[in-house]
């Protein structure tokens, strides 16, 4: 994929607050330290796009990107053990609900998960989310440089098994040698749906 342009929109806490409907958006979601900010950074060959930090849960907000003019990349609040409020815990949950019921642009979704853990009750629960509301999803395992290749491809095995999903649907991803991000991108097409709204593609 040749990214043309990459830029912030505007982040958002409800609905009104969300950009027009004009383009496809693709959702990120997954825990808050999963390592979704880096994975989109790397899609777009951005350094910066997309704020990282060391402390997981500083994602609090729904964000925006444009891409190419294109599509839109959907950075969504992280969950699970983010030193954040418990105030800020608490509007996580109907925050991310609320977009994925009601944005009628959503094409579908990556839920992250890291490929050294085992899904949780969070992911098993999105997943169910994304299955009740239609929304298609694939499923990302980041950060597999952690393993050699053997280590890595048993880790697909189980965890794919752990969710009742083929090893051939995961995609395991790693933000240091960039590998996974040409298969990522291919299941950003298949979920758009559409490959010529993908007009900047090579």
């Amino acid at each position: 994929m040749k990214i043309i342009s990459a830029e912030f929109v505007t982040s958002a806490v409800k609905p009104d607050q969300y950009p027009p409907l004009r383009l496809p958006e693709i959702a990120f979601a997954g825990r808050s330290n999963v390592g979704k900010s880096s994975l989109i950074n790397v899609l777009v060959n951005r350094k910066r796009l997309v704020k990282t930090s060391s402390t997981p849960g500083r994602t609090q907000l729904v964000n925006f990107f444009d891409i190419n003019d294109a599509f839109t990349f959907v950075d969504l609040p992280g969950f699970g053990y983010a030193k954040v409020p418990k105030r800020v815990v608490k509007e996580w949950g109907p925050m991310v609900e609320s977009y994925l019921a009601e944005r009628r642009s959503l094409k579908g979704a990556l839920l992250l998960i890291d490929i050294r853990r085992s899904p949780r009750e969070d992911e098993f629960n999105l997943i169910e989310w994304f299955r009740a509301h239609g929304i298609p999803f694939r499923v990302v395992l980041t950060k597999a440089d952690k393993f050699s290749n053997n280590k890595r491809q048993g880790n697909v095995a189980r965890i794919a098994k752990e969710l009742g999903l083929k090893s051939s649907q995961l995609i395991p991803f790693s933000t240091l040698s960039r590998s996974g991000c040409e298969e990522t991108w291919q299941a950003i097409t298949e979920l758009i749906g559409s490959p010529a709204a993908l007009s900047a593609e090579e």
